[in-house]
Parts: structure tokens; sequence; C-alpha cells
């Protein structure tokens, strides 16, 4: 099967039934979603979701943040991964949205990377989810099923070259919704250690290239 084929089939799949697909991270504004993803990196959304709401209840927004310390941060977010180091870059990131931006988060990609904290995974689920934007970002997850399911060549070895063989295949329109189909596929069918391939929908035009398809 012609790669063009595979992705015609996947995508048609996604949108029939996940046409309104969203992240599963809860937060009330672009800010309290940009915090949310940054405490994701390594982290299960379900995690954030559990420290959230009490962090977001103290410090809302980066004002807020901003007049905080790291200690203070920490108090909310200690049972997420590396969570010293989240909490100084959230303030940080904080006191520069203050600094330079007016407390609002950036639409523009390279002001979101020079956040603390934020590398591109972060700042293409920012320009996605928050700014409705054409951006696709790489996790573990849609680095595992991309290769899985034949959509990019085994030489697409790092994220940011599934990003590009990605972009290039799914049209624009899909885009924002494309890592949400994908992450959620890896994270509830195509799972890392053993998946579930016989409630997959897309069993029979999968080539199960199981090998390599974990991003160490």
């Amino acid at each position: 099967m012609k790669r063009e084929e595979r992705y015609r089939l996947i995508l048609e799949h996604f949108r029939r039934e996940m046409p309104d697909v969203d992240t599963e991270l809860e937060y009330g504004s672009v800010f309290q979603l940009l915090v949310a993803v940054v405490l994701s990196a390594q982290c299960t959304d379900k995690r954030v979701n559990q420290v959230t709401p009490e962090l977001f209840l103290h410090y809302p927004d980066a004002r807020t943040m901003a007049a905080a310390e790291p200690e203070d941060i920490l108090e909310y977010i200690g049972s997420v991964s590396y969570p010293n180091s989240k909490a100084r870059h959230l303030v940080e990131l904080s006191r520069m949205l203050m600094e330079r931006h007016g407390g609002e988060v950036p639409g523009d990609m390279n002001l979101l990377l020079a956040l603390p904290g934020v590398g591109r995974k972060t700042a293409n689920v920012m320009q996605a989810v928050a700014f409705g934007r054409a951006a696709l970002a790489v996790d573990t997850h849609v680095y595992r099923v991309s290769h899985r399911l034949g959509l990019v060549p085994r030489t697409a070895n790092t994220p940011l070259k599934v990003e590009q063989v990605l972009t290039r295949y799914i049209p624009e329109a899909d885009i924002p919704r494309a890592h949400h189909w994908l992450l959620l596929h890896g994270r509830y069918v195509c799972t890392s250690r053993a998946p579930h391939c016989t409630r997959c929908a897309m069993e029979s035009i999968c080539p199960k290239l199981l090998e390599g398809s974990k991003l160490e």
C-alpha cells in the first residue's frame, strides 16, 4: 500500500470516529493551558488534572504566579514528574510573560520557544489548541503510532523528522486534530508495551512495525 493511500484510510477513520477531538487537559484560560502542558511533560494528563485545580485556585494567571517563588508552586505540583524544575520554569515563564507580553501568552512560535520550560512539543500544542494553527506536536504516543502504522519511514527517527513527514501528508485543516487523534490512539489502543490490535479498527491495514517504534 502506498503511503498516500494509508494516510487517506487512516485519516478517514479518525475524521469519522473523532470529529471533535480535543486535549484531555483541563484548563480555564490560555495561560492555564500552557501551565498544564508544561506539567504534562513525561507525566500523564490524569495526574496533571489532579494537581491543577488547587494550583489554579491559588495561581490562576501569570500575574499571581509571577509573584510566587518556586517552592510555593512546588507545594501543589509535588506529585508530577520533575516537580522542582517544573516549579522553577512556571515561575520564570510567568515572570517573562509579565515583563515582555503583558501577562498574555504569545501566539508566535519563536516567542513561545523563548519561554522557560517550553520546547517544540509544548509550543506546537499551544499553537494548535490555543490558537488553532496548523501545528502538530510529536510526543511519545504520536511518535510510536506514526511508526507502527507506517505513516513515517524508519529514517524519521526524531520527533522533528516525524513532525515534518506528518505535516507533509496530512491536510492543513486536519493538522490541529491529528496530534490528538494519534495521541489518543496511542494512549488507549496502540499502547507501548502491548498494543490492543484485536480492537483496533485499522488492524487490517496496519503493517505492525513494532520494532524501533518507541522513542527512547
